[in-house]
This record gives C-alpha cells, sequence and structure tokens, in this order.
C-alpha cells in the first residue's frame, strides 16, 4: 500500500507503524507551505492519506479531503502521536477489533 503522510516535520516513528500495518510506500509532505501543498495533487499511486492535523490549517485539511474523496482514496486523521495514528488507522480499514485499539 502506498500512504501519504501529511503534516509534521519528522515522522520516522509514524513510518515504522505505517510499514508494520503494510505500508510499503510512504510519501511525506510537511506542510509547512501550505500554498504549495494546496496547489498539489495527490499522487496517482496514493491508496491512504494520513493527515496529521495538529500541523495542518483548515483550508489545508479541506483541500486535501476534497481530493481524497474524489478518487475515493481513504482519509486517516490523527494527531501527531503514533498510538494515535495506530488506532485511527486501524478503525478506517477495520482492524480495530484485531490490534485492539477502542472505537470512540
Amino acid at each position: 500500500m502506498s500512504v501519504l503522510v501529511i503534516g509534521a516535520d519528522e515522522i520516522t516513528p509514524i513510518k515504522a507503524v505505517l510499514h508494520d500495518l503494510g505500508a510499503e510506500k510512504i510519501e511525506h509532505w510537511d506542510a509547512r507551505n501550505e500554498n504549495r501543498v494546496n496547489r498539489k495533487p495527490i499522487p496517482q499511486d496514493t491508496e491512504c492519506v494520513v493527515m496529521l492535523t495538529s500541523f495542518l490549517n483548515h483550508n489545508t485539511m479541506k483541500t486535501i479531503k476534497t481530493q481524497a474523496k474524489k478518487r475515493n482514496i481513504p482519509i486517516v486523521c490523527a494527531k501527531r502521536s503514533v498510538s494515535c495514528v495506530f488506532c485511527e488507522y486501524c478503525k478506517v480499514f477495520g482492524l480495530d477489533k484485531e490490534f485492539g485499539c477502542k472505537a470512540e
């Protein structure tokens, strides 16, 4: 699976978790320059978008969500913590019972 992670500067621990969950290719956009991110299309081979909401403004999130929904790409919205990303990813892909994440 190819995953696009948007937000934050350093995502090494998050990459490790995504690899463990089956992501082979992980692309990261730090979103420091919101205009650059808002104008970029989601790469064609992307199968999931992870948005680290603590580091994104509303316009960027809305733009990415719109693009993803048009292409039926699952969206995972989480804070930057590894555990939050893990649980939200599991919920989106129906793995929460398998890995013991609680649905909220």
